[in-house]
């Protein structure tokens, strides 16, 4: 087999979106379509995905252990005082536990759904009191030091925050994200950038649309680059809106992104294949200045392309 055709495996997991549409939201088949529902980039969901315990659910995806109550106190909390709560409950051995702690950005993100809305959470069931609105991580805005991400719960959009308003509380055990050295994830070869953590392979140069784009056109440009065989590969698609935040790094800005230091023209903004299901006339997209998760209206040009593939 022709390696340059290969698919190999990722190490990041899909999303759980399976279904198409058009510009204007409207469902469709996915035959063709290079978008999320129809690519599935990524590895398959472990079933079941959660396993509940007393008090607590496990997400066997993540390893992290969850409250099964995902408003342990009922009122939005200011930054401070979110720190505040989770250590007066390991304080308390809440739960029979004392390593209770606020999820980091992408911890908390790794619940949404992009198949879901109202909550906008994957096994939705499974938890109870879930808040379709704002959620504290543990994770500051590194360019706006009086700011803190927080993730939306009713759509799932990453946005930062104002450290003395106020978001829910979401406490989480386990693990804790390792992000490992972009001068030892990331190898630049001569067709792209191979992200050793993820398995994935980057174009080299991040603006193959030559600026702004509609989402229409930008599935229509990796179509045409796939036709052509570029670079001696014919698997490039764009990536899914989870294959493009494992590139943020959350302790840097402008940009906000794990990748090496000399690499040239990384763009302010980009689509992602995923279809936003709060409304459907838009995509998910990322904003590389600090990390921004949110959407992007379909037929609009405000939005680069960076092209994806699975080494």
């Amino acid at each position: 087999m022709d390696k340059r055709k290969s698919s190999g495996i990722s190490r990041l997991f899909q999303t759980d979106q399976l279904l198409c549409y058009d510009t204007r939201g409207l469902p469709i088949d996915c035959s063709g379509t290079g978008q999320d529902g129809e690519t599935r980039g990524g590895k398959p969901w472990p079933k079941p995905r959660f396993i509940q315990a007393e008090n607590t659910i496990t997400d066997r995806m993540t390893g992290l252990c969850w409250l099964q109550n995902a408003t342990p106190y009922e009122f939005p909390l200011s930054w401070p005082e979110a720190f505040e709560f989770i250590d007066e409950m390991n304080q308390n051995n809440q739960y029979g536990k004392s390593d209770w702690r606020l999820p980091r950005r992408d911890e908390l993100y790794s619940l949404v759904s992009h198949a879901r809305i109202n909550p906008a959470i994957a096994g939705a069931a499974q938890f109870s009191n879930v808040f379709n609105g704002y959620y504290w991580s543990a994770t500051p805005c590194v360019r706006h030091t009086d700011q803190a991400w927080c993730v939306e719960l009713g759509g799932g959009r990453m946005v930062k925050g104002m450290t003395h308003r106020g978001c829910m509380v979401w406490p989480v055990r386990g693990r804790r994200a390792d992000y490992g050295h972009p001068d030892e994830r990331f190898e630049i070869l001569d067709h792209g950038i191979l992200d050793r953590k993820t398995g994935l392979s980057w174009m080299v140069r991040g603006d193959l649309s030559q600026g702004f784009v509609t989402w229409s056109d930008a599935l229509a440009l990796i179509d045409k680059i796939n036709r052509q065989n570029h670079l001696g590969y014919d698997n490039w698609r764009l990536p899914n809106i989870r294959e493009l935040s494992s590139l943020v790094d959350d302790t840097r800005h402008t940009p906000a992104m794990a990748l090496p230091a000399d690499l040239e023209s990384i763009n302010l903004f980009y689509w992602s294949a995923t279809t936003s299901v709060y409304n459907p006339s838009y995509a998910w997209t990322l904003y590389t200045r600090d990390g921004y998760i949110g959407v992007g209206y379909k037929p609009n040009p405000e939005f680069s392309v960076w092209p994806v593939r699975t080494s």
